[in-house]
């Protein structure tokens, strides 16, 4: 088969597109035919050697959709052919607060991942893909649906009638947690540092947006959104962003945090989260309740991921320039088969 594999760090240059064996399934194992799969942040990170436990060679990749064409033994023969999403979540374990550290992991390191035209996953991380979602929207969805959903409704405990406030507007988690707080009948403000993609949110539903390249957006935020501040705040970015967070929301709010992109939060002004009584929280990706649940989510209420580019297999360095690049308004996708 067909593949990209890491075969270094570095730049794109490392990522090579070459024959590789077909993956054999194993007992309770199935092999995924894939017709997409799409980049996440976690591949840039890993292909630059910012990531820990990095082992090499190896196929990146946490999103895909595709048929079963092989099973294992011990798995139902009448699963060839059907069609499934991959629950990237690999082996949380049994609590559904925490996963299970020793051997919780995320598909695409160290498991061979996406970029690929099969993939062997153990079958319990299946889960049905009707025909009606095209490959690129189903693809799209599994990592950052998953993230956003348990940041926004597990972790963040959203209820319809809320104000949330969401960073980082443009990438996927932020898109989908924006998507979903919608649909669930909250008021969304976004932060962006590009007035293109504030505008773009606002057309999507959201009822406001910030560029936080502005001196004291802060205190805009706060005024655009009324009150004491929004019931909760979503962030990828970290650094001193963690701190404006905790002054934005309103007393007894959240700020639930699933990244560092400006790196560690130097000055934490601690004051302000226990005179406030914020509530601090970090997530990670997600349990098997919470993927089932974000995949009954979107398809009860019809909606679809944001697709900004698809490309093809072949063109995975240039699919993570467009990402390093910081121009893309939605899930960057990677086109496997028709």
């Amino acid at each position: 088969m067909k593949a990209i594999v890491l075969s270094g760090v570095g730049g794109t240059d490392q990522l090579v597109y070459q024959e590789v064996a077909d993956p054999t399934p194993g007992p309770g194992q199935v092999r995924i035919a894939l017709e997409a799969a799409a980049l996440n942040h976690r591949d840039i990170w890993i292909r630059r050697g910012l990531y820990a436990g990095i082992k090499l060679p190896v196929i990146l990749g946490s999103d895909g959709v595709g048929f079963v064409d092989e099973v294992g033994s011990g798995v139902d023969l009448n699963l060839i052919g059907k069609r499934f999403w991959i629950n990237p979540s690999l082996a949380w374990g049994d609590r559904p607060d925490i996963p299970d550290y020793k051997n919780w992991r995320i598909l695409g390191l160290p498991d061979q991942g996406t970029y690929a035209e099969k993939i062997v996953v153990d079958v319990a991380q299946l889960e049905p893909c009707p025909a009606d979602w095209s490959a690129e929207a189903a693809a799209a969805l599994p990592l950052a649906g998953l993230t956003a959903y348990r940041a926004l409704f597990t972790r963040g405990r959203f209820q319809a009638g809320q104000s949330v406030f969401i960073t980082g507007i443009g990438g996927g988690v932020s898109q989908m947690a924006m998507q979903m707080a919608v649909a669930a009948g909250g008021k969304v403000y976004v932060s962006s540092s590009s007035d293109t993609k504030l505008e773009n949110a606002r057309r999507a539903g959201a009822s406001g947006g910030v560029n936080y390249r502005q001196e004291d957006w802060v205190k805009t935020a706060r005024e655009m959104i009324g009150g004491d501040g929004p019931d909760l705040a979503i962030d990828s970015a970290g650094g001193k962003t963690i701190d404006d967070l905790i002054d934005l929301v309103q007393p007894g709010g959240y700020v639930v945090n699933y990244g560092q992109t400006t790196g560690a939060c130097q000055n934490l002004e601690v004051r302000r989260l226990f005179w406030k009584q914020v509530n601090l929280l970090g997530t990670t990706m997600g349990n098997t309740s919470e993927f089932r649940a974000m995949l009954k989510f979107y398809q009860e209420l019809n909606l679809r991921p944001e697709v900004d580019r698809v490309f093809d297999l072949a063109e995975a360095g240039a699919a993570h320039e467009h990402m390093e690049s910081g121009e893309q308004a939605g899930k960057i996708v990677l086109k496997i088969r028709g």
